[in-house]
């Protein structure tokens, strides 16, 4: 099981309401006892935080806000020390507008040769005070902003695919592919045993800048120029000892060009944003794991398995409401949620995710049972996402707010009792009952069912990687085999359904009805 740290969120050593390396440091016990097998870092790196550390403008660096470079290193050490790997977090599709590359283009006027490592375009119109194209960003709203010359006067636009302070870099210069090849080699070199790419699919644009229109080829959107990159990439990954994995955020619906990315030369693994996704429904769900592992099939890749993550709504909350799926497009504060209902379907699908063939992710508090936290203030959000959408997205902050770990009232031990600041982005009051310590030793407790389903998880053979054969089941139940011996029931209907024979029950999600299993519950059998 791979272990989602966003830094400034999972545990603050020094007291500024900002988690950190030494907090994350502090935490290794709980995550070695939790049963994590790698922890993936989200970005660290020197940022003004414009998109919180994804405007990244030093990728050899650990921001000073989170530690030093020193510490990063021990943090990966003393992990490794634990039988923990790591993963960090790189940004290949754009940069941080205080980058020295950006900052370089800017101050040299329309003559810089730094301006050929970024998009800079003249614009449109007979003054150019019209964007170079319509393109439409990944927050939402417009993609070129027009800079102004050293003298004074109206200049070119560059592109950025997000926000205006992350500028998106030209991956058709040498220089850009050396410079990623090289931080690629910098982490690996210090021992780090794999890298999340984000954005993975964003990297080759169409250097003819044509519109985004029905029926034509999408201008950034997985052009097919990206597999060279990770072909070189991979080259590098292979020239280190042990296994060393590259690991892409791919947005993909459409599967078979899902499925190129993780070609035998090219990524080891991609999310699977599809179950991500998906309905708490039994159709729906079957569908999406009989593609994953086809699709997966295909290319001899290893199938990934993710409720949740950095960027979208906790499924706690998801699936407390009447519509169970994610999209970005869809969501809106004020979605009525039934968080009791969520959790019980939240423990179910832990154990459905835990059974599957091949590797799941977890991000941090799922363990815990934490629901995302819609009531922030607006004068406290920091999420792009929410400000550049005129406020219809709620943003990702919601998903973001710091790890409760103990006591009765915030900060709950996420920052030392001698704090001087408060946690970064409110807590609930409520989460004093999803604390770490609260939770731990209590039997019917979300991270104590974590806890017992890694240990399962590590102990049967038949889990892991592995084949899948499906079961009979009445409508609404899904039912698989893992061999030798295991099978997993998750009942999605709404009427308890027996269980089948079987030698031993090995974990539950919820309370049995004697033989028969509720309704958004899970059980995992011997047989």
């Amino acid at each position: 099981m791979i272990y989602q740290v966003y830094p400034r969120s999972f545990a603050d050593g020094d007291g500024d309401g900002i988690g950190d390396i030494a907090g994350i440091r502090s935490r290794l016990d709980y995550l070695s006892a939790l049963g994590v097998d790698a922890i993936w870092f989200s970005p660290w790196y020197p940022s003004p935080m414009a998109d919180a550390g994804y405007d990244v403008a030093d990728h050899r660096d650990i921001d000073p806000v989170f530690g030093t470079l020193a510490e990063a290193e021990a943090l990966i050490a003393e992990a490794h020390a634990l039988g923990i790997r790591s993963i960090v977090d790189v940004v290949p599709n754009h940069c941080s507008d205080a980058h020295p590359w950006f900052q370089a283009a800017l101050a040299g006027g329309p003559d810089a040769p730094e301006r050929e490592l970024f998009w800079f375009r003249p614009g449109r119109g007979p003054n150019g005070d019209q964007r170079p194209t319509d393109w439409v960003g990944e927050f939402g709203g417009e993609t070129w902003t027009r800079t102004t010359n050293p003298d004074g006067t109206p200049g070119d636009w560059y592109l950025h695919l997000f926000a205006p302070e992350q500028p998106d870099f030209n991956w058709d210069h040498p220089r850009v592919r050396a410079e990623f090849e090289d931080i690629l080699r910098f982490w690996f070199d210090r021992g780090v045993d794999g890298i999340r790419i984000d954005s993975a699919g964003l990297l080759v644009k169409d250097g003819t800048l044509p519109e985004t229109l029905p029926g034509r080829p999408h201008p950034f959107r997985d052009l097919d120029g990206v597999h060279e990159i990770y072909r070189d990439w991979r080259r590098i990954a292979d020239e280190y000892p042990g296994d060393r994995a590259l690991i892409g955020e791919v947005w993909m619906p459409d599967r078979q060009r899902f499925a190129n990315y993780l070609r035998p030369d090219e990524l080891h693994t991609a999310f699977n944003f599809d179950f991500l996704g998906c309905a708490w429904d039994a159709s729906a769900l079957r569908e999406s794991i009989d593609g994953t592992l086809s699709v997966h099939a295909l290319v001899g890749a290893p199938a990934t398995w993710v409720l949740s993550n950095h960027d979208v709504t906790r499924h706690v909350t998801r699936y407390g409401r009447a519509d169970t799926t994610f999209s970005f497009a869809a969501k809106r504060e004020g979605t009525p949620t039934d968080l009791e209902l969520g959790t019980r379907r939240a423990r179910a699908a832990a154990l459905l995710s835990l059974s599957l063939p091949g590797a799941a992710y977890v991000y941090q508090g799922e363990e815990l049972g934490l629901w995302e936290v819609e009531d922030i203030p607006r004068e406290l959000r920091q999420d792009p996402m929410h400000f550049r959408s005129g406020g219809v997205d709620p943003g990702r902050d919601g998903c973001r707010v710091p790890i409760p770990w103990s006591g009765e009232t915030p900060p709950f031990g996420f920052s030392p009792d001698d704090a001087t600041a408060a946690p970064w982005l409110p807590q609930p009051a409520d989460w004093k009952d999803r604390t770490a310590r609260a939770q731990g030793g209590d039997v019917h407790s979300m991270l104590e069912l974590y806890r017992a389903a890694l240990a399962v998880r590590r102990a049967e053979a038949a889990l892991g990687d592995g084949e899948l054969s499906w079961l009979p089941a009445p409508e609404g139940v899904l039912a698989f085999r893992r061999e030798p011996g295991f099978a997993c029931l998750v009942n999605l209907s709404d009427t308890a359904v027996p269980l089948p024979p079987h030698a031993e029950r090995l974990l539950a999600s919820g309370p049995l009805d004697d033989d028969r299993l509720p309704p958004d519950t899970a059980v995992w059998l011997r047989v």
